[in-house]
């Protein structure tokens, strides 16, 4: 019996190993394609649907996707400061906050704080799932880096902007300018900018234009740590990180 229950446990494992190499595979080929073309749809996308079916109701995509020329350089640096303040000079994961974020969540003995680099969260987004488990966590590092080898960090950035979600059916920038601001993300305030950074933890909670005190806390720091690295400029310079 117990030989039995060893060859079972053998083949499952020898199973699994092949499964997810033909999915990284999978997930190699489609990085590539995102070097010249935009996803259509997103695996949170897809969890999303399937939720919305589940409870019985309808569920639109909300989505207008936008070069990374037609956003707001606030919006662009607002959220890099609140999500993933080196990410130009990391290649896919921050060990220092991989590393702050196992203390804190052992000292807490519960998972309270997250470590997901912008690139992470591209990874999460495009291929797997909102679920917080070690081995999700593990091949979500595993496609950033690759994410990091294939693509350029603007590439990077703007996928981010336009697939990360920002309400309930929104996905992207534009949409959620559009939805919560009545402009396009190219026309975007400051304040707007650190309103819509502020609200990417918990899209699904808070609006950019509440008054809560989780909205107000994350907009003062947002905008405090714009001004306190002076980062409040035009544009992406070049690959190194510079903001101009």
């Amino acid at each position: 019996m117990r030989k039995g229950v060893k060859i079972l446990l053998l083949s499952l494992v020898f199973i699994s190993f092949v499964y997810l190499v033909y999915e990284f595979i999978e997930i190699d080929r489609e990085i590539d394609r995102l070097r010249f073309e935009n996803p259509k749809i997103t695996s949170l996308m897809e969890q999303r649907i399937e939720e919305a079916k589940r409870k019985g109701r309808n569920y639109k995509i909300n989505q207008i996707w936008v070069p990374i020329s037609r956003i707001s350089p606030y919006l662009i640096n607002a959220v890099i400061v609140s999500e993933d303040a080196s990410f130009f000079s990391h290649g896919g994961v921050d060990w220092y906050e991989v590393k702050e974020s196992i203390r804190r969540n052992l000292e807490r003995g519960r998972i309270s704080r997250g470590a997901s680099t912008i690139t992470m969260q591209v990874a999460k987004n495009l291929f797997l799932s909102t679920s917080r488990n070690p081995l999700r966590k593990l091949v979500e590092v595993l496609i950033a880096y690759r994410v990091e080898q294939k693509l350029s960090k603007r590439r990077i950035l703007e996928i981010y902007l336009n697939i990360i979600e920002l309400g309930d059916g929104i996905f992207g920038v534009e949409s959620a300018s559009r939805k919560y601001f009545g402009k396009s993300a190219s026309e975007l305030t400051l304040e707007e900018s650190a309103r819509l950074a502020a609200v990417i933890p918990s899209p699904l909670r808070y609006n950019p234009n509440s008054n809560k005190r989780f909205v107000t806390w994350r907009v003062n720091l947002i905008m405090n740590r714009l001004l306190a690295r002076e980062k409040i400029k035009l544009g992406i310079s070049n690959e190194s990180g510079a903001i101009e």
